[in-house]
């Protein structure tokens, strides 16, 4: 087993997604609703504890969608569980885990843009920098600097397992 470094445990993970919902809350105080569109699964997961946060911080009204895709294909092979009419003219936030390649976040984006929408963020709770599409995340739990052999795992709501980031 490779070996495995601590990036984040639970209570830092908590912190981050309380600090990336305030800065949406920040971003968005004139808006009556906001849709947290994560990506399966684990951009889901993290979707649904910000939205736990922002019905605690906010008046938003929230409408949770997950979009599934096909992340090794070479197209956009996406399908979500709700339809358009559920986004259509509304803020639109596209949450992942972690950011790699920007692939996932670019392929996530597609999804949205033949949709009238009145804006689009992004949000990672690790941006590595590895970039090969130009994508930009608005809000970040954490910037990391890694090699390309590195992996960052993030672990949350795995039954028998805490919650925790690492680098292996």
């Amino acid at each position: 087993m490779a070996s495995q470094l601590l990036i984040l445990n639970k209570k830092q993970i908590q912190q981050k997604i309380d600090r990336i919902a305030y800065q949406i809350l920040e971003d968005n105080l004139n808006e009556k609703e906001i849709v947290l569109a994560g990506i399966w699964d684990r951009g889901y997961k993290l979707a649904i504890r910000l939205e736990r946060v922002l019905k605690k911080i906010s008046g938003f009204k929230l409408t949770l969608l997950r979009i599934d895709l096909q992340k090794e294909s070479s197209k956009l092979v996406a399908k979500t569980d709700l339809d358009e009419s559920h986004w259509r003219n509304k803020v639109i936030i596209i949450i992942d885990d972690v950011l790699n390649s920007g692939k996932t976040l670019a392929y996530g984006l597609g999804v949205f843009l033949n949709t009238p929408h009145k804006k689009i963020r992004t949000v990672v709770l690790v941006d590595r920098s590895h970039k090969i599409f130009p994508i930009a995340t608005d809000f970040v739990g954490l910037e990391l600097a890694t090699i390309l052999k590195e992996h960052v795992d993030v672990v949350m709501d795995v039954d028998g397992e805490e919650d925790r980031v690492y680098l292996s």
